[in-house]
């Protein structure tokens, strides 16, 4: 049985929570937040009685194994470091940190240490991305991998009242590119490796986070396109386009819905029946890792991880988009 605290008690923790319980060797035994009141309120719904406000107690605390991260960005890699020294196996939602230097010290800690440690990036995990994966040599030489997830925010309806909340402000190092666009440009590493150069460009709003971007990125043989967005929707799917056919993907971030479009007409379905939760998958890997005594995925690798950290921060200085973290 692996022993869980978590760090951030919002929904994508409660969803982690619903998705892991599903598996047979996770046991949530301590939540942390900043206010007891706070803390207590979390645990209740899940029953757990072990309750932190100060994360190195709860770093040095003897009740759990391995930590699941989904505080503000600006905050994973300092929290992140904390628990490896501790002995503490991490999975960390994404992005890992803030810069470079902050995702590179966290995979030098976790190495260390000799624990686990794994950015928590969902889409690589689920069986439909696993298809494309396997299926991808079917379209030829890929030219265009291009790749859109534009979602509206609803703390944008905040911030256009003049309450900028913690998905605008820079000081959490967030906005679209952080985010959303990160969905889009993960996947691209994991499938095609890193680009040899990219292009970046954004709508910078007045708290000093990017709106929305679009960036390409210039491999050998063919191109990136990614286009991503917390201040409008899109409806259109993504593509990976090959001489000889197109893989289109319903949603980048979550694929369920994936088609191979073959230049003769025919279209074949390569989706893979996969539960509704799709964190399961995650949670799944990071368990076995632990598990199997290993201390890094082969699928959310630490190259994939630093690579996507790397051109997130080189897109990020060609829009302008500058955090506090970066100074340090």
């Amino acid at each position: 049985m692996i022993r869980f605290g978590i760090i951030g008690t919002n929904w994508i923790t409660e969803k982690f929570i619903d998705a892991a319980s599903n598996i047979e060797d996770f046991s949530l035994v301590a939540v942390y937040s900043r206010t007891e009141e706070r803390a207590k309120a979390f645990a209740a719904k899940f029953d757990v009685t072990n309750i932190f406000t100060d994360l190195e107690t709860m770093a040095k605390s003897d009740v759990l194994d391995a930590v699941y991260i989904a505080s503000p960005n600006s905050l994973h890699a300092e929290q992140s470091i904390l628990f490896l020294q501790n002995g503490k196996h991490v999975i960390c939602e994404k992005p890992l940190a803030s810069n470079l230097k902050e995702a590179e010290a966290i995979v030098q800690t976790a190495k260390a240490h000799g624990v686990v440690f794994m950015e928590a990036l969902k889409t690589t995990f689920v069986p439909s991305f696993v298809s494309i994966k396997e299926n991808l040599h079917k379209i030829g030489t890929v030219r265009r991998y291009f790749a859109n997830f534009c979602q509206y925010s609803s703390r944008y309806d905040k911030y256009k009242e003049g309450i900028v909340l913690n998905a605008f402000n820079p000081a959490f190092s967030n906005g679209s590119l952080m985010d959303i666009g990160v969905y889009c440009i993960y996947p691209m590493v994991a499938l095609f490796g890193e680009p040899t150069d990219l292009r970046a460009n954004a709508y910078m709003l007045e708290s000093g986070v990017d709106g929305e971007g679009t960036i390409i990125f210039s491999y050998p043989e063919m191109e990136g396109v990614v286009s991503f967005s917390k201040i409008s929707n899109s409806f259109i799917p993504s593509e990976i386009q090959g001489e000889k056919g197109t893989i289109v993907i319903d949603k980048i971030s979550t694929p369920s819905k994936v088609e191979i479009h073959y230049n003769d007409g025919t279209v074949e379905d390569i989706s893979r029946p996969q539960v509704e939760n799709t964190m399961y998958y995650e949670a799944k890997e990071f368990i076995e890792l632990i598990k199997e005594n290993k201390t890094e995925s082969q699928i959310n690798t630490y190259a994939n991880s630093l690579t996507t950290s790397k051109l997130m921060e080189r897109a990020r200085k060609q829009i302008g988009l500058v955090f506090p973290a970066d100074r340090n």
